[in-house]
């Protein structure tokens, strides 16, 4: 080997591109995460269904954005009602801060549907019925997203099918710990507002509009959360629609009522004391 050689073999050892070190795509899982998409089109007589990658493609990087706001979520909710917050453990700067990097990944969910629509029906129909009985109702994330903001609803664990033992551990665990909406409580309590009942919230909210400057990161925090909620609201309504133009009228492949089911979510408030508000300032 020549000397130039040896200096070439140094820098590529250097850079992680050799042995057990470290590389980009072990670092990301490469090989493991690109051979995630499994295609259900497609046999002997014919070959699979040109879109369906597309189709995988998104929906898993959905659940991997669920995933990210499912972490920054947890974190806000735990800053907000941290023990350690008279000692000045609390940071709602940094609450703020998470829930704004939220705002920016919904947007995103949002606008991902415009790469969904670039299928036709016609496309779609070439596999959706290999699909059933799997629907997006099943996304376990993205129901654990909504208790965690604070729309809790029991009745999913029963009309769920298909749960694994630790996915419906972890949506017990969400519906048991506090929301994001209990956190944003705490720390009006804390604030030394009444926070003893609904009515006393409001109470409380209102004060807090009327009197920005002394109260001035808590209003930041509740307009925080009501964007989350707005974006949510938005990124449903977006759904709905896409779902229209692809399948119109027809039943989901779960078994749902398609559209009809989706449209019946759009009045779904997280927060619906802070959008009350807006009626009493």
């Amino acid at each position: 080997m020549s000397h130039v050689d040896e200096v070439e073999r140094e820098r590529f050892v250097a850079f992680g591109e050799e042995g057990e070190q470290l590389t980009y795509g072990s670092y990301l899982r490469l090989p493991q995460l690109l051979d995630s998409q499994h295609l259900e089109s497609g046999d002997d007589a014919r070959p699979p269904a040109h879109d369906e990658l597309l189709f995988i493609v998104i929906h898993q990087a959905y659940e991997l954005w669920f995933k990210q706001l499912l972490h920054e979520a947890e974190t806000v909710r735990d800053r907000l009602i941290s023990t350690e917050a008279a000692s000045g453990g609390r940071d709602l700067w940094f609450c703020r801060h998470l829930l704004t990097r939220m705002h920016v990944i919904e947007r995103l969910l949002v606008q991902q549907v415009d790469v969904l629509e670039t299928m036709t029906p016609q496309d779609f129909l070439q596999f959706r019925q290999r699909l059933a009985p799997a629907s997006g109702f099943q996304s376990v994330q993205f129901r654990e997203l909504e208790f965690l903001s604070g729309a809790k609803d029991a009745g999913y664990l029963q009309r769920f099918r298909g749960l694994t033992d630790a996915e419906e551990r972890g949506l017990e665990r969400r519906l048991a710990e506090p929301s994001l909406w209990d956190g944003f409580v705490h720390v009006l309590g804390e604030a030394g507002l009444d926070v003893s009942s609904t009515d006393a919230i409001t109470a409380s909210l209102r004060r807090v509009a009327h009197d920005r400057s002394s109260y001035a990161d808590v209003w930041g925090l509740a307009e925080a959360l009501l964007q989350h909620d707005e974006l949510a609201a938005a990124w449903r309504a977006r759904h709905v629609v896409m779902v229209e133009r692809m399948i119109g009228a027809k039943t989901g492949t779960g078994g749902s009522t398609g559209a009809t089911y989706l449209r019946s979510r759009l009045d779904l408030k997280f927060y619906p004391l802070l959008w009350d508000l807006r009626s009493v300032l």
